[in-house]
């Protein structure tokens, strides 16, 4: 154990930016949420916030994916504090459970449609995969733009109509408006929040920036061989390296009438507390999942969490201000992404500016 390293448990700990390649194209409005003055899209349309997991693309770089933390000892991963003490880090119910974060959040902004994809279930995972996690997720949609006339949507589950065969065909044919004809479309705006399930098939749209909750791995199952603009999908990211016949078998071929899949998926937020000066809203929890949790405090004051014995993650989505904690003052501000460790029984937030503040929790 790198006992020096231990110390930092007691600090709010700020990464350092984490941009990750994708097999599509966005960025702009992570970038404008950074306040960068460039707003370009590329091919790192996606932001990984404390992340102790590595991407999956061939040629890519050994530690893409992995958070970094800029300490006084000089920068370490996320996963390098973490584990010179779990316990001090996650909380013991966390560290000894899963000995790692047991989460993953992403800050993801599309361009152009993502791939039909699905992600494993745990039961998937863990026989096919020999993965303890599995990759159920959560959608917040925070802002949209129209791409070329086209307003921002979701596509998820599948139509009353399909049938494992019917998928399959279109999968073997190549038959992309056949597939995306078999799912739910979903006009989204600023707002809408989405569970999504393992086996539950889905595509993001073009105009969507939103942040993913998830269980921690990048298991993804597409079944599109070319993306919509034109990149060529090799194997290992189709399929994972089980073969397309067992990625098949990843999909739930649960069908649903789209009302039933709305209230299947859709989530409204409920309100847990607010005064004059916060609001702090339930966006997915318990009652929706036991992989993670994220709540938004909305702050123009003063607010103070209290420790639950794990650790949190806290996202500045806009607004600046002093986090308190321990006795001495640090500063936030937009585009921040800051770890509470579970070692930190209490900080206090005062907004300089009206703020919006995510909080990600790990598994319950």
């Amino acid at each position: 154990m790198n006992k020096h390293l231990q110390k930092y448990a007691h600090i709010p700990l700020k990464q350092l930016s984490n941009r990750v390649w994708r097999t599509y194209e966005g960025g702009a409005l992570i970038d404008r949420w950074k306040k960068s003055n460039l707003e370009v899209d590329g091919q790192m349309p996606e932001q990984w916030i404390m992340s102790t997991i590595t991407a999956r693309g061939n040629g890519r770089p050994e530690n893409e994916g992995l958070s970094i933390i800029a300490t006084n000892d000089g920068n370490f991963s996320l996963k390098e504090l973490i584990n010179s003490n779990p316990e001090l880090y996650l909380g013991k119910e966390l560290a000894q459970k899963y000995g790692t974060t047991g989460v993953l959040i992403k800050m993801l902004d599309s361009m152009e449609r993502l791939t039909i994809q699905v992600h494993p279930d745990k039961k998937y995972a863990k026989s096919i995969l020999n993965s303890e996690f599995g990759k159920t997720e959560s959608w917040y949609v925070l802002n949209t733009r129209e791409i070329d006339g086209e307003k921002p949507v979701v596509y998820m589950g599948f139509k009353e109509h399909v049938t494992k065969e019917i998928w399959k065909s279109h999968f073997e044919t190549q038959n992309i408006e056949g597939m995306l004809d078999c799912l739910h479309k979903i006009e989204v705006k600023a707002g809408d929040a989405f569970m999504i399930y393992g086996g539950v098939p889905h595509a993001i749209g073009a105009g969507c920036f939103l942040m993913e909750v998830q269980e921690p791995t990048d298991y993804t199952m597409r079944v599109e061989k070319t993306t919509p603009a034109g990149l060529k999908i090799g194997p290992e990211l189709i399929h994972q390296g089980v073969g397309e016949d067992v990625m098949l078998d990843c999909f739930h071929y649960d069908t649903y009438a789209l009302e039933d899949a709305l209230k299947e998926w859709k989530i409204n937020p409920e309100v847990l507390d607010r005064s004059d000066t916060f609001t702090l809203k339930t966006l997915f929890n318990k009652k929706h999942t036991d992989c993670f949790g994220l709540n938004e405090l909305s702050l123009d004051g003063n607010y103070t969490i209290k420790g639950n014995a794990c650790f949190y993650v806290a996202v500045i989505y806009s607004g600046e201000g002093i986090l308190t904690c321990n006795g001495m003052d640090y500063e936030y501000a937009q585009g921040d992404e800051i770890f509470i460790s579970a070692a930190i029984s209490e900080i206090t937030i005062k907004s300089k500016s009206a703020s919006k503040i995510l909080l990600c929790y790990p598994p319950s």
